[in-house]
């Protein structure tokens, strides 16, 4: 009989909401056993448009770049040292490309059957709807989503060790 979760994503973009979505995968992971992947892409496409609009320099643009990368790298060490207190092993990956490609292609390319991302900011407007790259991933995946909500929750659950 196949396990509830087999292979479970948590996308993590630097934000308290995607932290928080961390906590709670590696508390499913815990009480599930499934494996655990963290994912953090590098939005290439956002930096190209900074780029074409004149907003950044082509010189700046590598400066960013390597920024934006050093980001990754913060975030998912965060996160696996979080699993590591859990006793969670977690694979960590960082990728380059547009955020919600990217997610798709994780999913696909691992058999993930659960993405879990953190809660959506508030829509200000339909043409912010329209470019929220985690809510269009969401829409689009073929696997099961869960939007992780109310910090203080996840957090007591996480340091009580109960799950």
């Amino acid at each position: 009989m196949p396990r509830l979760l087999e292979k479970i994503l948590v996308y993590i973009d630097g934000s308290e909401q995607s932290i928080t979505a961390a906590q709670y995968a590696i508390c499913l992971s815990q009480s599930t056993g499934a494996p655990l992947i963290a994912l953090y892409v590098i939005n290439t496409r956002a930096l190209d448009d900074l780029v074409k609009a004149s907003i950044f320099l082509m010189e700046e643009q590598e400066e960013y770049s390597q920024d934006i990368e050093a980001d990754a790298i913060r975030y998912l060490n965060l996160v696996s040292d979080l699993a590591r207190r859990k006793g969670i092993a977690i694979e960590t990956v960082s990728r380059k490309g547009s955020i919600h490609q990217e997610i798709l292609a994780a999913i696909r390319e691992n058999g993930i059957d659960l993405l879990v991302i953190g809660e959506l900011s508030r829509i200000r407007s339909r043409r912010d709807e329209l470019y929220n790259d985690t809510e269009r991933a969401m829409r689009q995946v073929n696997c099961s989503v869960l939007i992780v909500k109310d910090e203080d929750r996840v957090n007591d659950l996480f340091e009580s060790g109960t799950v």
